[in-house]
């Protein structure tokens, strides 16, 4: 199981890599913008993929938390790229 989890974060740090390079290249604000969320949902991923390898629960809160920031980001988003002035 340590070995499955270890090769999944490898995997995520991958998925990261991509992301890095589509906001280096991307032609459009929203695309960077969406490799940005991509950080964030990885971010999460990978806090709770290292929280299962150490046994640690702070890392679980520190998880949970990036998915909050993460959701506020999207919404602050929207509202900025469709001029919605609520």
């Amino acid at each position: 199981m340590t070995l499955a989890l270890q090769a999944l974060a490898v995997t995520i740090l991958l998925s990261v890599a991509i992301g890095i390079y589509r906001i280096e290249r991307g032609p459009t604000g929203t695309d960077r913008m969406l490799s940005a969320m991509l950080f964030g949902t990885s971010g999460v991923a990978l806090t709770l993929v290292l929280a299962e390898l150490t046994r640690l629960g702070g890392l679980r809160d520190m998880g949970l938390t990036f998915a909050l920031l993460g959701a506020l980001t999207s919404v602050a988003f929207v509202k900025r790229a469709w001029g919605a002035d609520d």
